[in-house]
């Protein structure tokens, strides 16, 4: 058996996210996965709520933070990355691909000055990569399909999958937005199904299927036997059909237009302007097509 890291997730309601304490509780080390920075798109307001918690909690247990992790670049959330690295000093981590979604964002954006090349991150991850949170081995799994940079993290018996499986009864995360690929995404949750059955699996999202309460941990064994999508799709292409129908009928998430252009960033805001103050900005019609 994997050894077990003690995980500890934080549910984010506005956005529906889960964030995550990675323990070695030998070591008291630990890595951060996937944590939020708060904000109104209503107001324009960003808050650091979410990452205090974390970082409350992290010191009421005497952790150290080992990693600051993140699984892709986030279309419905701002990835607080940047402040908790200010925080803590710990590096900040990402999938090696993030400059494919990059490259893609740039061009969105129309940045010409954007360095689409990584090096916003202390440490880009090549698939199968390895690395220890405290004692406990962990490696990288290339998880493409949600996006081109999905990556899992499998810590000991832990995988964080974030968008690519949700809870068996949510099913599988879309591969509409640029750069997604159903027959992608069915290839990684191929691969990720073939971890031991008894592999923990923490999602990136919980959207309460019928109003329960929320959850985020799984086994590899339950995903197989009762995840809606998987356990009833036998082939890829049935997969490809049920997934693409699904996601024509999805509208894009609220934040996917603020939410890109800092977290291709790695967290960071953007430089204030003449005046002190960050500013914004959102291309018109550039995801034509997409469900209302």
């Amino acid at each position: 058996m994997s050894a077990q890291p003690e995980v500890t997730g934080f549910f984010e309601a506005r956005t529906s996210s889960i964030q995550y304490v990675v323990a070695d509780p030998e070591t008291k080390k630990c890595a951060i996965v996937d944590p939020v920075l708060d904000y109104d798109e209503k107001s324009g307001a960003t808050n650091t709520i979410e990452a205090e918690k974390i970082l409350s909690f992290i010191r009421d247990r005497g952790y150290e933070v080992q990693w600051i992790l993140d699984t892709h670049p986030h279309a419905d959330h701002f990835s607080a990355a940047q402040y908790l690295k200010d925080k803590t000093g710990a590096p900040t981590a990402i999938g090696e691909k993030v400059t494919d979604v990059q490259k893609l964002w740039k061009d969105i954006y129309n940045w010409p000055e954007f360095r689409a090349d990584g090096s916003q991150w202390d440490k880009l991850f090549a698939e199968g990569e390895t690395f220890k949170v405290g004692n406990i081995s962990a490696h990288v799994m290339f998880s493409p399909g949600h996006t081109l940079a999905s990556i899992t993290y499998v810590i000991g018996d832990a995988a964080f999958v974030h968008d690519t499986l949700f809870m068996p009864d949510g099913g599988t995360a879309r591969a509409d937005f640029p750069g997604g690929s159903s027959t992608a995404l069915w290839k990684s949750i191929q691969d990720i199904l073939a971890l031991p059955d008894e592999t923990r699996i923490f999602t990136g999202h919980d959207y309460q299927p019928g109003g329960r309460e929320p959850k985020w941990e799984s086994t590899v064994a339950e995903q197989k036997a009762t995840n809606i999508h998987m356990s009833k799709c036998k082939s890829e292409a049935e997969f490809v059909t049920v997934r693409d129908a699904r996601d024509k009928t999805l509208p894009m998430p609220k934040l996917i237009l603020h939410a890109l252009q800092i977290n291709t960033n790695a967290g960071r805001l953007p430089e204030p302007e003449s005046n002190g103050e960050r500013y914004l900005k959102i291309p018109l019609n550039a995801l034509e097509g997409a469900s209302w």
